[in-house]
């Protein structure tokens, strides 16, 4: 069933649960949007996170978040093993159940048996959790470890999931997360781009193809209405992203270095922090850039709004991607982008229209393009970002995107949470203790 049939006015579950490994994060302000657009909607989000970041926080609305949100692992092991000894004396046949399959997806992922005992017990506590806010629908982001979790608190008797996959991990460990499974026992799937879907479809049998649906990242007005900030006459990057393997700073570093060789003068930010940081570092002394580089570590989303406006275009040179936020944030903000040409990319920026779209890994096409951006007028840069503007709006408006996820949960089946009847639960684990109305189907 495509999002054009389903019936807009069915009724939408009472409470949808948002599981994710970790939330608040600071790369994760699209969730937060997306939550907030579902709320506007009148549907009632729960926020539930398997460990927290807290210490990486730096926004006044991730630490707003991180008091809605529960988090599994903030409790002690005791309290988790309660939870699990509770749930296999009042549900014995669905706990062996979940065991099996725990053991069953533990010796086929990388991670092991042990792990996924770890996830049962998660899925134990989120049982009982849910159980006691009512939740209708669990719905995960990434398809990783936060979706396992959510397919054995299902395979418990829990609500029934769904998940978004963003890419690309989930892609490039099909296997060893076992994707096609999570495919199979989910209400519907999300994918954030056309690419991912057709990576979806790559591996997902034929008949579970009509689940699964494209709902792409979106910005709320904040972004998509403000006055436009004219482009600034100085030659500035700005590069914004974990500083990791996958987003191409070692590249970067290097076309910088050719471009200063070759009588270049301009100056680039670097907005992030991460495990290759000291690593970028030692190369800016050893290239002789510190001059033109600097790092600004972990940043608030105002922050990396002024870092963006502050910049002629944002440069992204990634190695793997879904669909980075931060390009929808870049050009809503009329600044033009310099990217690869992978994954979901491509739908979204356009050489020569609303920036350059380079070759992954070619430190000559990073270059080439950089070269390009210097040498285009402010005036002419604008023109790409508003070009850019449009196209966000067009494709990724918060708002739309989530009413066509508010359609998908209301056809998700939702208001049948429990899959067998059972003996009714206790709410605990720092919870006061109280009797729970119970669904049975």
């Amino acid at each position: 069933m495509s999002i054009a049939q389903l019936d807009a006015t069915e009724p939408v579950p009472k409470t949808i649960a948002y599981l994710v490994n970790q939330y608040p994060k600071v790369s994760h302000s699209f969730i937060r949007r997306e939550i907030v657009a579902l709320e506007s909607r009148g549907i009632k989000i729960v926020r539930f996170s398997i460990r927290s970041c807290a210490d990486e926080l730096v926004d006044a609305d991730d630490l707003e978040e991180l008091n809605k949100t529960q988090v599994v692992l903030d409790r002690r092991w005791a309290s988790l093993l309660a939870g699990v000894g509770r749930v296999a004396l009042q549900r014995p046949l669905a706990f062996w159940v979940a065991l099996g399959l725990a053991f069953r997806l533990g010796f086929k992922e990388e991670v092991g048996a042990f792990y996924h005992l770890a996830y049962l017990a998660e899925a134990c506590v989120l049982l009982l959790w849910f159980e006691a806010a009512s939740i209708d629908h669990v719905h995960a982001h990434f398809g990783t470890n936060s979706t396992t979790v959510a397919m054995l608190c299902r395979a418990l008797g829990g609500p029934p999931y769904s998940f978004t996959a963003h890419g690309p991990e989930e892609f490039d460990k099909v296997r060893a997360i076992s994707l096609v499974e999570k495919i199979q026992r989910a209400e519907f799937v999300v994918a954030v781009s056309s690419f991912g879907k057709s990576q979806l479809y790559r591996w997902a049998a034929l008949e579970d193809w009509p689940k699964i649906h494209v709902v792409r990242c979106g910005l709320d007005q904040a972004y998509l209405a403000q006055e436009f900030v004219p482009i600034p006459e100085q030659p500035h990057f700005v590069c914004v992203g974990r500083l990791s393997g996958q987003k191409g700073h070692l590249l970067l570093l290097e076309a910088v270095s050719q471009l200063v060789n070759e009588g270049y003068r301009f100056t680039v930010t670097l907005v992030g922090d991460g495990e290759m940081r000291s690593q970028i570092e030692q190369l800016i002394t050893t290239y002789d850039l510190q001059a033109c580089i600097s790092i600004t570590g972990w940043a608030s989303s105002e922050a990396v709004r002024a870092e963006l406006l502050r910049a002629q275009a944002l440069v992204l040179p990634s190695f793997a991607e879904g669909l980075p936020v931060v390009i929808m944030e870049a050009l809503a903000l009329g600044r033009p982008v310099i990217t690869s040409t992978i994954a979901g990319i491509p739908e979204l920026v356009e050489t020569g229209v609303n920036g350059w779209l380079v070759v992954p890994g070619s430190v000559e096409s990073l270059v080439a393009a950089m070269r390009s951006a210097l040498a285009t007028p402010a005036t002419a840069l604008e023109t790409m970002g508003q070009a850019g503007l449009k196209k966000v709006a067009q494709q990724h408006n918060v708002e739309r995107e989530a009413s066509h996820l508010a359609r998908l949960f209301a056809a998700s089946g939702g208001s049948q949470r429990l899959s067998q009847p059972r003996p009714r639960l206790w709410a605990t684990l720092a919870l006061p203790r109280r009797q729970v109305s119970v669904k049975s189907t």
